[in-house]
């Protein structure tokens, strides 16, 4: 499915002067922002308006999603726009994929049903970060067990980038945001699934990551927005690639610490391309056999340099210094809450990973994740 990037507020206006009804996926403060205000204003003039949609909260859950599908319906939305970081984009893209399945999603029948999602869907991020407006993912909680929904025609057909959406932004989810960015460019590009594309989307993130840090945490305008584009195309390239370790390792670390989920994936990759690059040195590494030894090694120096270093264990040292120099907290763990983080981690997410890891691996990446 092909997306849009809309370039002007003038397209923005465009694409919703025929959708009437639309069904806003948002938090409680989109209705502050000033955008809010003109796209109202302009559903308006053409007789449309927004329905508001902001019943989720953080990991949002199955019922919530269940609860937008029958507004939609109820209202007889025409459209879908989400505005927000990657929980109103993972509600929203399940509202369009369930809105035309059958039944009401008791008992979690959503779940086992395929949708087309033919509503049209514009997504326009708050963060920059998640890069979820770029790819055909969302997760959500049925039961307190994480649910990976994926589907191409979850895929927002247009996405609107505006670096003024970033300017409130509190320090710590700043940070922790561009962390995630960071985190899905590298991962996709040691991903055994990378390919050419994947990898120049990649490439292409983290050199504007490097490029735009201090502009970005300083809050200007440019490095706002130039940071909005690198997490897209970080997440164009985990689109394709999909997430490995790093985040497979992540999602128990911000249920048992409360760390933001950006903060957590840096924490755990900066441990596990530390760990990468020693098992390759020492010969000890078990590689998946939809790659080799030498692809593995090929891809950490490549990403070592993209980082500006020499080799791959420089570029290890880069990435835990970039994590380190934002002063965020690491939380202490003790030997039983290790052990509950690696009997979290799903199999299933470890497969796009190049190495393979014995439970012990597991837990020594973890127990250097938490190494101050």
């Amino acid at each position: 499915m092909s997306q849009v990037l809309l370039q002007r507020e003038e397209d923005l206006f465009v694409w919703l002067s025929d959708k009437q009804r639309v069904m806003l996926v948002c938090g409680s403060s989109a209705k502050k922002l000033l955008l809010y205000a003109l796209l109202e204003e302009k559903l308006k003039e053409k007789n449309g308006e927004f329905v508001i949609f902001s019943d989720f909260k953080p990991n949002p859950e199955y019922d919530s999603v269940v609860t937008g599908v029958r507004l939609f319906r109820e209202k007889e939305c025409k459209a879908i726009l989400a505005i927000g970081g990657g929980s109103a984009m993972d509600v929203a893209k399940c509202i369009k994929l369930y809105a035309d399945a059958p039944g009401d999603g008791a008992e979690g029948s959503f779940l086992k049903e395929s949708s087309e999602g033919k509503t049209p869907f514009l997504a326009i991020p708050t963060t920059a970060g998640s890069g979820s407006e770029a790819t055909r993912f969302a997760v959500i909680y049925y039961q307190g067990v994480k649910q990976s929904i994926t589907s191409d025609s979850i895929l927002p057909d247009a996405v609107y980038l505006d670096g003024s959406l970033l300017l409130s932004l509190p320090e710590y989810q700043r940070k922790s945001t561009m962390l995630d960015a960071l985190s899905h460019a590298v991962e996709s590009y040691w991903s055994v699934h990378a390919t050419d594309e994947s990898k120049n989307y990649a490439a292409e993130a983290i050199h504007t990551i490097l490029e735009e840090m201090s502009a970005y945490l300083g809050n200007t305008s440019e490095g706002n927005a130039q940071m909005l584009r690198a997490a897209y195309t970080a997440g164009k390239a985990i689109n394709i690639t999909k997430t490995t370790a790093g985040h497979a390792m992540a999602y128990k670390v911000t249920g048992l610490f409360g760390t933001a989920h950006g903060h957590a994936t840096a924490l755990i990759n900066r441990a596990l391309y530390r760990r990468m690059v020693e098992l390759l040195e020492t010969g000890n590494c078990k590689v998946s056999d939809r790659t080799t030894t030498e692809n593995v090694m090929r891809a950490l120096s490549e990403i070592a340099v993209l980082l500006g270093c020499n080799s791959a264990r420089e570029g290890a040292d880069k990435f835990d210094k970039i994590c380190r120099d934002l002063g965020l907290e690491v939380p202490k763990v003790s030997e039983k809450e290790l052990d509950l983080l690696v009997s979290s981690v799903n199999p299933e997410r470890l497969q796009n990973h190049p190495m393979l890891f014995s439970y012990e691996d597991l837990k020594g990446i973890y127990r250097l994740a938490f190494q101050d």
